[in-house]
């Protein structure tokens, strides 16, 4: 069972989290992914990856929407990511 933690009170970029809930061979969640790893990687935010086919909470929670982007632990979007969204959301 898999448990998303929130984070509550963070304070600088490290503090915070962002996790792409994603499936093997899913091209939305490859685009995804690459604008995950673009933002966070230039404002210092670590991501995580996590796949629908091994946990059964997050395919029930998930499954039709994925790719899904949880920031926080709370859901950001799903399906596409815009880069500036994001951005703004972790800034």
């Amino acid at each position: 069972m898999s448990r998303i933690f929130r984070r509550k009170g963070a304070q600088g970029p490290q503090d915070r989290l962002v996790t792409l809930i994603r499936k093997p061979g899913c091209h939305l969640c490859d685009d995804a992914q690459i604008v995950i790893e673009k933002v966070c990687g230039e404002l210092g935010v670590p991501w995580e990856q996590k796949d629908i086919t091994e946990d059964e909470e997050l395919h029930r929670l998930y499954w039709e929407q994925i790719p899904v982007v949880l920031v926080d632990g709370e859901q950001h979007t799903f399906w596409r990511v815009g880069e500036e969204r994001l951005r703004k959301a972790l800034s």
